[in-house]
């Protein structure tokens, strides 16, 4: 697998393309919520947010969400928790133009479930998933890691991402499966 850039991910619309085991093939393929499987596998389900600020979309990202060019978004990013352990750690990036009406809930998530929030409004609209497997290099997955911890991060790291729309606003969803999410699978 080649890379453009270190700040670049080989994005590819078709599972096969990343090569995953069986096990990872169902998360990465389910189009269900990805908050709700989590709860299914779990006794406890916790989303911890790490960070919600402005900051300059990746490099791999805003062509994606309709920018010219790298630009400023309204950035999130969280660890999903079954049982006290991190599985999942998900980036969102929302382009500045989008309105509070088109993403009202956007700004006031704290540590609620955006997945939640997305899959309960009939308004919006869910594009095609893509997927990648993330190098050590990749920002994400140097962000997943300081969030984790370097024991708890094995390379590469296995991600889908995918493009929701309301409204007139866009919204990008990538998520990246830590080794942890192993363990889920075999409850």
């Amino acid at each position: 697998m080649t890379f453009h850039a270190v700040g670049h991910a080989r994005w590819v619309s078709h599972v096969n393309g990343v090569n995953p085991t069986r096990a990872m093939r169902g998360w990465l393929t389910d189009t269900e919520s990805l908050t709700v499987k989590l709860i299914a596998h779990s006794q406890h389900f916790r989303v911890r947010r790490l960070h919600q600020a402005r900051a300059f979309c990746l490099a791999d990202e805003h062509a994606m969400i309709d920018l010219p060019r790298r630009a400023c978004v309204q950035e999130r990013e969280v660890l999903l928790q079954c049982d006290g352990r991190p599985v999942v750690y998900a980036h969102t990036v929302v382009p500045l133009s989008a309105t509070t009406s088109d993403w009202p809930f956007f700004g006031t998530l704290g540590e609620r479930s955006l997945g939640t929030t997305l899959f309960g409004d009939p308004r919006v609209m869910r594009g095609t998933l893509q997927f990648a497997r993330l190098r050590e290099q990749h920002p994400l997955a140097r962000r997943a890691r300081k969030a984790v911890g370097r024991d708890a991060v094995n390379f590469p790291l296995f991600a889908r991402r995918c493009l929701y729309r309301r409204k007139n606003g866009v919204l990008l969803v990538t998520e990246l499966f830590l080794p942890a999410i192993a363990a889920l699978t075999r409850t």
